[in-house]
């Protein structure tokens, strides 16, 4: 039977039975933006998501009828490019005569070891759990739906092989592939079509982990600032569990407890610059990061975020005025208790 080419569909059917229902698929383009995935056609309706695996569960937003027609590729715009051409000047009968000369060929950087890769960790198919007819095989890149057990999980039958990618994709300046291979693309449409790398068993029903895994401690970036009245700190752990973390918050010190997916967890304690209103400030979970708000108990300036012991030298630090204009250029000092006695 032919395969649909249709984007979000990839079914296939049976062209006497096939009606302008019976296909449910993405008339719009990928999008792929800081590490978020959706679809052009029904962002608004379907939001964006972080895994590859999700943003390929996401239902067709139009229905039609299958079909098994080459999908239109636009024709990208030929650009002239002068990269690399470098204009030199020369004096000839008084005349300046300028023309462009060879690039200058960049003195060779020394070969820096590649960085230790870590262990690929595939999943095995459980042959105790029954896969209903149908089923796609959860490899990446292989697409075979099940059929029987005689036919796709039992004996060395040609029907038992998957080739597949073991590694994640990989989105880059438009550029799509697999870590696994070196094989890149720049349409989705062919991405699709990149051929497994690798030959194994298929997978419908993945074995779930019988221990769980290690609880493994990992880092954080923490970025923040501040207003006259508030400091902002942004801590970027994406998809932190908010039922078991935890954010408490003290007069002089917060502490951030954040449970992550795979077993990861962040862990850290901030002595903040100055002292704080826990009643008054609050904090918020987004898929991306966690957001805390600081209420000041005063309006100085927070020369950093973290309370230091170092000699931080002679600073002065203004919030300026305030209003539409914005902060910059104040003539008027905002200071707390202990500074204004010095002035």
């Amino acid at each position: 039977m032919p395969r649909c080419t249709r984007k979000g569909c990839g079914q296939d059917y049976d062209p006497a039975a096939n009606d302008a229902s019976s296909c449910t698929y993405h008339p719009g383009a990928p999008v792929f933006h800081e590490g978020l995935k959706s679809w052009s056609c029904c962002s608004d309706v379907n939001k964006p998501v972080l895994e590859f695996d999700e943003f390929m569960k996401i239902t067709g937003c139009t229905v039609s009828s299958h079909t098994d027609e080459a999908p239109q590729v636009p024709t990208p715009a030929t650009k002239t490019s002068s990269a690399g051409a470098t204009l030199t000047m020369k004096e000839k009968d008084g005349v300046e005569v300028y023309s462009s000369g060879a690039p200058k060929v960049a003195s060779p950087k020394p070969s820096i070891p590649p960085p230790v890769e870590a262990p690929i960790v595939e999943d095995e198919d459980d042959l105790s759990v029954p896969v209903t007819s149908g089923t796609i095989c959860k490899r990446r890149g292989c697409g075979a739906a099940f059929v029987s057990d005689e036919v796709n999980r039992i004996g060395d039958g040609d029907e038992t092989v998957c080739t597949y990618h073991p590694a994640a994709p990989m989105f880059h300046e438009g550029s799509k592939g697999y870590l696994c291979c070196k094989r890149r693309v720049l349409e989705f449409d062919e991405f699709l079509k990149i051929e497994g790398c690798k030959k194994g068993r298929h997978v419908f029903a993945p074995k779930q982990p019988t221990e769980p895994q290690a609880e493994q401690f990992t880092d954080c970036r923490v970025d923040h600032y501040q207003t006259p009245k508030e400091v902002h700190i942004s801590v970027f752990a994406k998809q932190a569990d908010k039922e078991k973390s935890a954010v408490a918050i003290e007069e002089n010190q917060i502490h951030v407890d954040l449970y992550l997916p795979g077993s990861k967890r962040f862990r850290r304690t901030i002595i903040l610059f100055g002292p704080v209103d826990p009643d008054g400030s609050s904090y918020k979970f987004y898929n991306t990061k966690v957001e805390v708000v600081l209420k000041k108990l005063d309006t100085r300036s927070w020369t950093l975020l973290e309370k230091t012991t170092r000699d931080l030298g002679n600073i002065n630090l203004t919030f300026g005025v305030g209003g539409r204009t914005g902060t910059i250029g104040g003539k008027n000092l905002v200071l707390d208790e202990q500074n204004t006695t010095r002035v």
